[in-house]
């Protein structure tokens, strides 16, 4: 059992260290000029990933003093998906709330849902930067069609998801300057 402990921290250790520091540097100094325009940050994903949407969106509200919103609301998903298809519920989603200087976060273990595919070609078409993060496939579609996508070498959802969460929260604190701050 131990062993089995040892070899996930092992792994995630690896993949912290390993992280594309200028890309997510890259990325906080975007946030930190779209606060300055007053222009908001739009995070989506799926599962695991919509959890940490909702996380990295409330703390870059509350904590960075960046406007965010992220597409989990039941009502929301429910009716886009009834009425434009579930496919089309994030591309929607981000044509009734995206405004030009906003920033898109696309969070997606696969990289390959259909509904977040659809929303990073909305924000292609628009000219909306946009910021990805996945894992599995080095080549899956999502992974090539933002401005800067952060990739994890791992096919265990648990491991990229943590690692995407670890990234997030990481530029989250680097906004803010400090990595302790009371709540």
């Amino acid at each position: 059992m131990n062993n089995f402990y040892k070899s996930i921290f092992k792994k995630l250790n690896s993949l912290i260290n390993n992280s594309d520091i200028n890309s997510l540097e890259k990325i906080a100094l975007a946030l930190k000029t779209l606060k300055k325009k007053n222009k908001k940050v739009l995070v989506m994903g799926n599962g695991g990933s919509a959890a940490i949407s909702s996380h990295i969106s409330v703390d870059l509200t509350k904590n960075a003093k960046i406007r965010s919103v992220n597409f989990n609301e039941a009502d929301l998903i429910t009716c886009f998906s009834n009425d434009y298809g579930y496919q089309k519920v994030f591309s929607k989603s981000l044509e009734f709330y995206a405004d030009k200087g906003d920033i898109v976060i696309i969070i997606s273990s696969s990289g390959k849902s259909k509904n977040l595919i659809e929303a990073a070609k909305f924000c292609k078409k628009n000219k909306i930067q946009l910021f990805t993060f996945t894992g599995f496939s080095k080549s899956n579609p999502l992974r090539k069609m933002g401005s800067i996508n952060l990739w994890v070498n791992s096919r265990a959802y648990n491991i990229v998801e943590n690692i995407h969460q670890i990234w997030l929260l990481s530029i989250v604190d680097r906004i803010i300057g400090r990595t302790e701050y009371s709540a």
